[in-house]
């Protein structure tokens, strides 16, 4: 009892007091880049599956340039969130290794790598349609152009994939073995810790992925909803990820 007294009235440490704003940081970065992929890939599958329902050349033209221009912002825009995101993990992994000799990531930073890994794929495979939509608009210039284009991104996805499975298998099995060697983290007592926070965003985070993956589904010809359904799912993605509160 005198123990816990002690620490409740002893002021943090500068160290603890810094890395607790490191995390903060690191927390704020992951939502900006899971939003921000959780509504490119609405967003492109939505467009998507009404450009396939258009009848009309005239209604295809439009939807496809949109899909285009939502892709080519989406490269850029995903790219930097998730280095913002990693660079301000590695400042947190840093500190929690200096101060510690130990870091408490876990299996998420493995499986958080995976999952945006197969976001990216995603992306990708929905970016190199776009030539199909422009073509069914009979823009056939446009759509060999992009087409050329599309086999290049996919041969570079390609490589990519291939080099990022190597360096994550080999990153995942150092971080298990220096988890072995370490036996863990005496953790921070004035830091509350993943447990602490509140997990009302787990929900909303799981509701946006349900979304997504329903508009996917629907892009890939798994199920037909109706064009008002496609419409809720995107709704539902975007507040669901825009209102996660960590």
């Amino acid at each position: 009892m005198m123990t816990v007294m002690l620490l409740t009235e002893m002021a943090p440490h500068p160290g603890a007091q810094e890395l607790a704003g490191l995390r903060t940081r690191a927390r704020s970065a992951r939502r900006v880049a899971l939003v921000a992929l959780i509504a490119f890939i609405a967003l492109l599958a939505t467009v998507q599956v009404l450009a396939d329902r258009t009848s009309a050349r005239e209604q295809t033209l439009p939807l496809a340039a949109l899909s285009l221009a939502v892709f080519a912002a989406a490269l850029p825009t995903l790219a930097i969130t998730q280095y913002v995101w990693g660079a301000r993990a590695r400042r947190v992994r840093r500190r929690e290794h200096e101060l510690y000799a130990a870091t408490r990531s876990g299996l998420a930073r493995p499986l958080s790598r995976l999952g945006i890994a197969a976001g990216w794929a995603v992306t990708l495979l929905l970016g190199c349609t776009a030539p199909r939509f422009f073509r069914a608009a009979a823009r056939h210039t446009i759509a060999d152009t992009l087409g050329l284009v599309a086999e290049a991104i996919v041969l570079t996805g390609f490589a990519a994939g291939v080099c990022f499975l190597l360096w994550w298998a080999r990153d995942t099995m150092g971080m298990l073995a220096r988890a072995w060697r370490s036996g863990g983290s005496p953790g921070d007592p004035w830091d509350p810790g993943s447990g602490a926070r509140p997990r009302r965003g787990a929900a909303l985070w799981t509701g946006a992925a349900v979304a997504v993956a329903a508009l996917v589904g629907a892009r890939a010809h798994l199920w037909e909803p109706t064009t008002g359904v496609v419409y809720g799912l995107l709704t539902a993605a975007l507040v669901c990820g825009v209102v996660t509160d960590e």
